[in-house]
């Protein structure tokens, strides 16, 4: 039987829980979810877009993981966007929406915009910097840690952290580049 740490979720049923993550705990460099309080009537969602979305990773992950988070998952295949909406109501994700466009007609801003192998970082940033909100960050997922792209990338993204990550299984470099506007 798997024993609870001092306030450890037990599972993902309850809003705002994830398994074996201390209670109020919050993405190290994401939004502060807490800063939303709906019995205080601050009803504020922060929002995550996922460019080049395809079949939902790591939107749908993301959302799983983050109820109390608005995903948008977009994708220029409208096949793909299916996708991602029957998803969203066979897991009765009301947080996960599926969006069919281009990353540069997307009006509305983001606190979060995320990629995993959508385009080079400057191409990311100088297509989705018009959806990305005051004080929100880009996070892109990337194979070894980019030198060439970070060197490139215009002045109006500022990397603040460049996260290593170990996925299982895989014996190859991965890391996530954060970013500020």
């Amino acid at each position: 039987m798997h024993e609870r740490g001092p306030g450890q979720a037990d599972a993902p049923g309850d809003p705002g829980q994830r398994r074996g993550v201390p209670v109020g705990a919050q993405p190290e460099f994401g939004p502060d979810l807490s800063q939303s309080d709906p019995d205080a009537g601050d009803l504020r969602k922060f929002t995550l877009l996922d460019v080049g979305s395809g079949a939902g990773l790591p939107g749908v992950v993301i959302a799983i993981t983050f109820p109390d988070l608005q995903v948008s998952c977009l994708d220029a295949v409208a096949k793909k966007v299916a996708f991602i909406q029957q998803v969203a109501a066979t897991l009765k994700l009301p947080n996960l929406t599926g969006l069919h466009a281009r990353i540069e007609t997307v009006s509305q801003a983001y606190d979060i915009i995320s990629s995993r192998a959508f385009a080079s970082l400057s191409d990311f940033v100088n297509g989705s910097h018009q959806a990305l909100a005051v004080g929100g960050v880009w996070m892109a997922m990337k194979g070894k840690t980019p030198e060439e792209e970070l060197a490139d990338l215009p002045d109006l993204a500022k990397v603040f952290h460049v996260e290593p990550l170990q996925v299982p299984g895989l014996d190859a470099q991965r890391c996530l580049v954060w970013m500020r506007g």
